[in-house]
């Protein structure tokens, strides 16, 4: 039978130490009064469960609803179409713009020719509907004052926490790069480092290099290298030249050099075709791909 880690006694009405999982309690006071003997303790197994979160394998990368290859990590390489709220790869709008010039959606054929202010509608509509990437477009629209929406940056950051809530993760990205650079917010590594880490667990490979980078600068190298491995395995250039460093120094075996390099390579063949090689030789030659506004 469970016992109250405090007074000793024991019952079914528990309440298990959110923090560490190890220990229960039967109210607060209990709790209060054990707080100074349990709390190295506690702050050791949180830490714990927290790495294995944190280090897990990523989830799979999301992919292009067309042509059902992982969407590039580059977000140059995909667009969020207002129409439909579609992520599409820039190899299949191309395709889509050179079999048809009417300028439709390739995914519900709607119409891509509007204005700044229709499309702003749009989005508008759709965030109204919970679509977080839209919501997460409006959050970054009001953080810059674009497109013809006023400068709001607590409006901007309540956007993006809504649409963090909502499912889309990118957007951690976004909120800790406000509290890294300190744009609309007061500068804060800490909690940088806190929405870094909530988007590298939901799979955000940019956030994992940037996770790393903190570790690194924070003086836990090992931590910093274990982060470049994951993000370096799933495609990120920057992470893999880090690991390259590290096995030049000596830090980093050749054997998980070599498992970078495959994992680096396997991870960015998959997103190839020759779609996507076309339309980025055009965005190449002209700097554009379509007369729709386009925003991650």
């Amino acid at each position: 039978m469970s016992k109250c880690a405090a007074c000793g006694k024991g019952g079914d009405g528990l309440k298990t130490c959110t923090a560490c999982k190890l220990v229960k309690y039967c109210n607060a006071t209990c709790q209060k009064t054990h707080r100074p003997v349990h709390k190295k303790e506690c702050k050791r197994r949180a830490a714990e469960l927290h790495d294995e979160v944190l280090f897990k394998d990523p989830p799979p990368r999301a992919e292009c609803p067309i042509c059902t290859l992982p969407l590039p990590l580059d977000y140059d390489g995909q667009h969020y179409q207002s129409c439909c709220g579609k992520v599409l790869c820039d190899g299949c709008i191309h395709a889509a713009i050179n079999a048809d010039s009417r300028g439709l959606c390739p995914f519900c054929r709607t119409s891509c020719h509007t204005t700044e202010e229709e499309w702003i509608e749009r989005m508008k509509k759709r965030a109204e509907g919970n679509d977080a990437r839209a919501i997460r477009n409006l959050g970054g629209f009001y953080r810059d004052g674009r497109y013809g929406l006023p400068q709001d940056h607590d409006k901007g950051m309540k956007l993006w926490h809504r649409a963090g809530a909502l499912g889309c993760s990118a957007t951690y990205f976004d909120i800790a790069d406000s509290y890294r650079q300190g744009i609309g917010v007061e500068r804060d590594v800490k909690k940088a480092k806190h929405y870094y880490e909530l988007a590298a667990m939901a799979g955000i490979v940019p956030a994992r290099h940037n996770v790393g980078n903190l570790e690194r600068i924070a003086g836990n190298l090992d931590r910093a290298m274990k982060h470049w491995m994951i993000s370096a395995g799933a495609g990120w250039d920057e992470s893999l030249e880090r690991i390259k460093g590290g096995f030049m120094c000596g830090i980093v075996t050749k054997e998980d050099f070599e498992k970078a390099l495959r994992a680096h390579k396997a991870a960015n063949d998959e997103t190839k075709s020759d779609q996507r090689a076309a339309a980025a030789a055009h965005l190449k030659r002209f700097g554009y791909l379509s007369h729709q506004i386009t925003q991650l």
